[in-house]
Formats: structure tokens, sequence, C-alpha cells
């Protein structure tokens, strides 16, 4: 067996090892349920591989409920929109109470 002659130093052992690297594996969404799933893999929540029932979990859900889909996580975004959207309902009542008493007080005189 071949051993070697001199030990490897520090410098050489780790530019041999800088390629080592690990990588993000690949996610999707599950169509069936939207759960966060490891590609070319069963659904772990529902049971389903693209779109088919695989496992008897999926199965078993199929006959007791039909599948409801989740519903879509808000983000930041669609958070603010909504504020938004709620302020400006909010002045526009505003306005519409402060032109009937503007018309209110026209009638009195």
């Amino acid at each position: 067996m071949a051993v070697p002659k001199k030990r490897t130093g520090h410098s050489a052992q780790g530019s041999r090892r800088s390629n080592w690297k690990a990588t993000k594996p690949e996610t999707t969404k599950c169509p069936n349920c939207g759960e966060t799933v490891l590609a070319h893999t069963v659904c772990t929540a529902c049971g389903t591989y693209k779109g088919k029932p695989v496992s008897i979990k999926d199965r078993v859900e199929e006959k007791a409920e039909p599948k409801k889909v989740a519903a879509k996580k808000s983000t930041k975004t669609e958070k603010a929109e909504n504020l938004k959207a709620e302020v400006k309902a909010e002045e526009v009542k505003v306005e519409e109470t402060k032109a009937e008493e503007v018309a209110e007080e026209k009638t009195e005189e």
C-alpha cells in the first residue's frame, strides 16, 4: 500500500479542498397544496407527485375531505397596499361627511 513520504501541509490540503462546496437543494411549490417541496419528490404534506395522488396519505385524505388549496401568504407589499386602500377609503368617507355637513348648512340658511 502506498504511504506518503511527507505530511501534506495545511495550505496544500486547503487548496485541494477548496472546491468542496455545499449547494442549496432545489425546491418547488406543490401544485396541489402549495407547500414547499424538494424538486422531483413526493409532497410530504399531501402525498402527490406532479398533481397525481401517489401515497396512501393522499388517498385517505381524498376520501375523507376534498383538497383545499392553501391560502397564499401575503407579502409586505400586499399588506402595505391593503393599508393604503383602507386609508383612502376612510379619507373618502370623511370627505363625504364634510360635503353632507356643508350641504346641510346651506339648506339651513
